[in-house]
């Protein structure tokens, strides 16, 4: 089948491989694997970070020091996209100001969202996410939870059309939703996909993965440790024996790597506002990767 956007899904995966390893790096690199976007073939790296609850804090530097710690982190090591929303309190504002402050030398894949009804509370909203983001063109806008999404989708197309986006895309994070979402993935031309999926969480796995792949959609995922339920349930559990195979030393890790092994796949976004906790999971975005037998394995012997 030919994507959206002129690549096969064949041909789309092996680049999605390809890419992983891209510049030449061998599997053992520290740097991290990038995924390309097949809307224009520029590659992100496959670990972001999310900023939904973490980030929602107030203008106390106490407050914001380690989340000013945990953009740093990301940024110097190699990751790019940083996600939020209007939904997530402050945190559009926060990811703002620390964006400024760390200064880094490229600049970040910002992406954010509409999450309103209306074509004149969309466009209002959106322009209130440019200016708490501080820019004057975002890399993603994405229609949140597909809320009044054909109001939404033709004002986006507009904005890519004059510079005021990079991509557009939609995004939801329920299962219940996914009927929805596969229908407008094939009726819609797309740039991406934000969907939850985890070791626990596969059900993306069985059309809209798949689907992404066809059409030429790069896929963002959210809720890659289960929504945080599987991890706490896991911290007490031995790590399994192919954790060294793939240089995991943590269950983060582990679930991480499951994630990002997926080809459909361009880019995990974990929230934290813990910068060890970043500097973990980017970790995971370097080295071996599972291959698909192990994937196998890992969802067949995961410990609930």
């Amino acid at each position: 089948m030919t994507s959206g956007h002129g690549l096969t899904r064949q041909g789309f995966l092996g680049a999605a491989l390809a890419a992983s390893l891209g510049g030449g790096a061998t599997a053992q690199s520290a740097e991290l694997h990038r995924r390309p976007i097949p809307a224009s073939g520029e590659t992100l790296p496959v670990i972001g970070l999310g900023t939904w609850r973490g980030f929602d804090v107030g203008p106390n530097p106490a407050e914001r020091a380690p989340l000013r710690e945990v953009v740093a982190t990301l940024l110097a090591r190699g990751g790019r996209v940083i996600d939020s929303s209007p939904m997530y309190g402050h945190a559009e504002g926060v990811t703002g100001d620390l964006v400024v402050q760390v200064a880094p030398r490229e600049r970040p894949f910002l992406a954010t969202k509409v999450w309103t009804s209306g074509h004149e509370a969309g466009i209002a909203q959106m322009q209130r996410s440019l200016r708490l983001l501080r820019t004057e063109r975002l890399d993603l806008m994405q229609i949140h939870n597909l809320l009044d999404w054909r109001t939404h989708l033709p004002t986006l197309r507009e904005w890519k059309d004059r510079g005021r986006i990079r991509y557009l895309g939609i995004s939801h994070y329920t299962e219940s939703a996914y009927d929805a979402v596969e229908a407008v993935l094939k009726a819609e031309r797309l740039d991406f996909l934000q969907i939850n999926y985890a070791l626990d969480d596969r059900a993306a796995e069985e059309r809209l993965l798949p689907l992404a792949a066809d059409m030429g959609v790069a896929v963002l995922v959210n809720r890659p440790f289960g929504g945080g339920g599987l991890l706490r349930r896991l911290a007490h559990a031995p790590l399994p024996d192919y954790a060294a195979e793939i240089g995991c030393a943590s269950w983060a890790e582990i679930l991480l790597k499951f994630v990002v092994s997926h080809p459909a796949v361009t880019c995990a976004i974990p929230g934290t506002a813990d910068p060890g906790h970043m500097a973990a999971n980017l970790r995971a975005g370097t080295g071996p990767l599972p291959d698909e037998p192990l994937r196998r394995r890992m969802a067949a012997t995961l410990p609930l």
